[in-house]
């Protein structure tokens, strides 16, 4: 696993298995979400939030951002956003991506298959466009990281080398579904 600028980073040299925290639509993209994880299980310890929604029962929005930072994204090297038909519109998909933007952590976006087309894009989070706009995120799409191997692992080095003066993380936070 080579970084950004073509040597190995640090967790190929130490042969750590990085955490990558995956982001997703539940009621829409699990089976997207099962199938990462089962490719992408030899060489990432995946971290899934087994819904936040669901998992952390509250109503407090600045304890629920607490605990997806402290119980989700601590820990990780990166974000990985599967932006799927509905992803765009899901309020804990943004939390997700404010938490680890947050903690200036890497963030990648993955278009799967299921995400239309629009305008010549696709569509995406918000928070997520903003900071592929900036250059702090990086977009791939499903077909090109599991099509090649080396492709996802040159992805996150690229993603926790960027400039962390791109983050955008101005907006308000998303409060409901859309």
């Amino acid at each position: 696993m080579t970084n950004f600028f073509g040597y190995p980073g640090v967790s190929a040299l130490l042969n750590i298995k990085r955490k990558v925290f995956v982001s997703y639509h539940h009621g829409g993209d699990r089976a997207w979400y099962d199938a990462f994880a089962r490719h992408f299980a030899e060489t990432y310890d995946v971290i899934d939030d087994n819904s936040v929604e669901r998992a952390i029962d509250s109503d407090d929005v600045e304890y629920v951002m607490r605990r997806i930072r402290e119980n989700y994204v601590t820990g990780s090297s990166c974000t990985i956003v599967l932006c799927g038909a509905e992803t765009r519109w899901r309020k804990f998909v943004d939390w997700e991506i404010t938490a680890t933007l947050d903690k200036e952590h890497g963030l990648i976006g993955v278009k799967l298959p299921t995400n239309p087309i629009v305008n010549n894009g696709c569509a995406k989070p918000d928070r997520l466009q903003d900071n592929i706009d900036s250059g702090y995120a990086v977009w791939s799409l499903w077909e090109t990281i599991t099509g090649n191997a080396a492709v996802l692992p040159g992805l996150i080095e690229e993603a926790n080398a960027k400039n962390k003066g791109f983050i955008r993380n101005w907006r308000e936070r998303r409060q409901r579904n859309g």
